[in-house]
């Protein structure tokens, strides 16, 4: 009601609770995922276990709706890399464009961190739908010519000090704006 998500996506991937014993006694740590894997894309490229997860089954219950996007994991390969991005829920018309663009721009993001070359960004989605009200909207856009793919480019910071105005949308190109209603 308040307007909080609870501890969903940024709060999982650099705070993920962590209870570790000493002496008796129960300590609470944090595991900073996304620290982790840019340390492990540098310092073991080759590893399979380059993942960072929001679905913690300890915190769902106090987060307003369970992560859409579960997990992500990124794959390096002769200096490019990829990332793959598993989503269990997708709303097609409204999420899934925003997702798509967001984790390429994380993807774009690690690759420059990591001093790699960004190359592919993988979607798989367990859950697509497409509300009714949305049909129309869909049936427009899909009369619509694709525009020429912009670019993007990022300011050379630390990947932790990147701010709004570190990122410059460049020659984007777009169609008249389509109302689709938000459901949850």
């Amino acid at each position: 009601a308040d307007g909080n998500l609870g501890p969903i996506y940024g709060y999982q991937w650099r705070f993920w609770e962590k209870y570790t014993q000493e002496n008796g006694q129960t300590n609470k740590q944090h595991v900073d995922q996304l620290s982790n894997l840019i340390s492990s894309l540098k310092n073991n490229p080759d590893s399979r276990r380059h993942i960072v997860s929001a679905w913690n089954a300890a915190d769902l219950d106090r987060m307003a709706l369970p992560p859409c996007h579960t997990f992500f994991q990124c794959y390096v390969c002769n200096g490019q890399l990829d990332l793959q991005l598993y989503q269990r829920s997708a709303d097609v018309a409204v999420g899934v464009p925003f997702n798509i663009a967001s984790y390429s721009l994380l993807l774009m993001m690690l690759a420059q961190e990591c001093n790699l070359t960004p190359r592919y960004f993988i979607h798989t989605i367990g859950d697509a739908h497409l509300y009714t009200n949305h049909l129309e909207g869909v049936k427009e856009q899909l009369t619509r010519t694709p525009k020429p793919r912009p670019s993007v480019t990022i300011a050379n910071k630390p990947f932790f000090e990147l701010e709004y105005d570190d990122f410059e949308l460049n020659n984007y190109v777009h169609d008249d704006f389509i109302k689709f209603a938000v459901a949850v």
